[in-house]
């Protein structure tokens, strides 16, 4: 019975840990870009729900602003797959550091404006069950 080198084994070890590494993170970006299908932004002001906008379903990007009664205004641009406010006047333009979002872990948020966008998935049959049920990653 022939035995292997340390040296050997070791590189055995660390190439089949690379192998599995690598395998990983393919079927994590193959199930992140599926998870891109049936986005819809929600943008409320001043908790009300002003406009849902389904971000699967844009073929051209496109920009509109949004004025709250105070006067504050963010313009907001919609393209395919995410949204983002990219110009405000509030004091701090934290909302437009944030850039583009794509996925329900952070709300884009506007305090000086009452303005936040938030991501879900669209419910269409069983998802509504699964929606409503917490996560690992809920926020």
């Amino acid at each position: 019975m022939t035995h292997l080198p340390s040296y050997r084994k070791t590189a055995l070890v660390i190439i089949i840990l690379l192998v599995l590494v690598f395998a990983g993170c393919t079927i994590w970006i193959c199930s992140y870009q599926s998870d891109k299908n049936g986005l819809i932004a929600d943008i409320y002001q001043d908790g009300k729900l002003i406009r849902s906008i389904s971000l699967s379903d844009i073929s051209e990007s496109y920009t509109f602003s949004v004025t709250g009664r105070s006067g504050g205004s963010n313009t907001i641009q919609v393209s395919k797959g995410c949204i983002a406010v990219i110009s405000a006047d509030c004091p701090d333009k934290l909302c437009v550091h944030q850039g583009f979002i794509d996925n329900s872990l952070l709300p884009i948020t506007c305090l000086p404006n009452h303005l936040v966008i938030q991501i879900r998935h669209s419910q269409t049959g069983n998802e509504t069950e699964k929606e409503s049920v917490p996560d690992i990653i809920t926020y």
